[in-house]
């Protein structure tokens, strides 16, 4: 069975990712996209609304959210109405109430919900949670730094409320860390650095707890890196083994051994997790890795620091 799917919100991550894996999958038939700015994709109508793309490709039976977080619950909910399946983008909302109403909405609407977590789709990810299953974390250090004006140049919205500022990549971390850790993780303490004419914050430390840990696991997230990126994940255990995720979870080394490594291959995964959960009709929402971060700004000191120009 091939999906038409629509798409809604074209922006870097989609031209860069959604675009040509739907392209390159079998399952699915990119029908047409919905861009308030007027964006295009080649060979398929293009429309100023979801409404307006429902109306005139009535045949699209998915749609993938893709749009500012601030605005996608109500778009989410507008396709679910209209009796499409959904896949939402990271983070699949605003808020977390936002997303427990989609969760509910789809199931009353009996339409399939998909919260797509990119980095939880890397083989070395899957195979550091088989790895720490049944053990227990003592230490866990995760260093997520780039350059924002390299991933996210002139976007605007990423700095005002409801933005998330650098959680939009911490999220992906965080992403990983609940996807892997054997025990639940909370929130203990974080400071938060905002840009003195900014709404959101360009750096965060934060301090977790488990319930058999409470020192020695922490994060540093800051969009204020130049030249090379660094995404990894540092973890000890009791039985003493060390495991380091790197390359934003695409590398694993165990005990300063290489033990996986792989390609980046996280979009093509998720479209064909998509395509499975349509065919059983079932929705997958994984709302850990949006309550850490609102837990994050919720017990977070706010610091002022610079202001930011793009």
């Amino acid at each position: 069975m091939v999906t038409a799917i629509g798409i809604i919100g074209l922006g870097k991550i989609t031209e860069d990712q959604h675009l040509p894996v739907i392209a390159r999958n079998p399952a699915f038939r990119l029908a047409a996209v919905a861009s308030r700015r007027g964006m295009r994709a080649e060979g398929v109508p293009s429309f100023r609304t979801p409404a307006e793309m429902y109306a005139a490709v009535p045949e699209i039976g998915a749609v993938a959210v893709c749009t500012p977080p601030q605005v996608r619950h109500a778009i989410a909910r507008e396709a679910l109405a209209a009796g499409k399946d959904v896949l939402l983008e990271k983070p699949p909302a605003m808020t977390v109430s936002e997303l427990d109403d989609l969760a509910a909405f789809a199931a009353a609407c009996d339409r399939v919900l998909f919260t797509t977590w990119h980095s939880q789709y890397n083989a070395a990810v899957l195979h550091a949670r088989r790895l720490l299953a049944g053990e227990t974390v003592t230490r866990l250090a995760v260093t997520w730094k780039e350059d924002v004006r390299r991933w996210h140049p002139g976007q605007k919205w990423i700095w005002t409320a409801g933005g998330f500022g650098v959680f939009d990549p911490g999220i992906n971390a965080l992403s990983i860390v609940t996807e892997i850790m054997p025990q639940p993780v909370f929130v203990a303490a974080a400071d938060l650095a905002y840009p003195e004419n900014c709404d959101a914050p360009i750096a965060a430390a934060l301090r977790f707890r488990t319930v058999a840990a409470d020192e020695g696991l922490t994060a540093d997230f800051d969009w204020r890196q130049t030249g090379p990126q660094t995404w990894d994940i540092e973890i000890g255990t009791a039985a003493g083994n060390r495991l380091k995720l790197s390359h934003g979870g695409a590398r694993l080394e165990l005990n300063g051994d290489l033990d996986v490594e792989r390609p980046a291959h996280e979009y093509e995964d998720i479209y064909d997790r998509f395509a499975a959960l349509l065919r059983e009709r079932r929705s997958l929402v994984d709302a850990a890795p949006l309550r850490l971060v609102a837990d994050a700004f919720m017990v977070g000191r706010r610091l002022a620091t610079d202001p930011f120009h793009d």
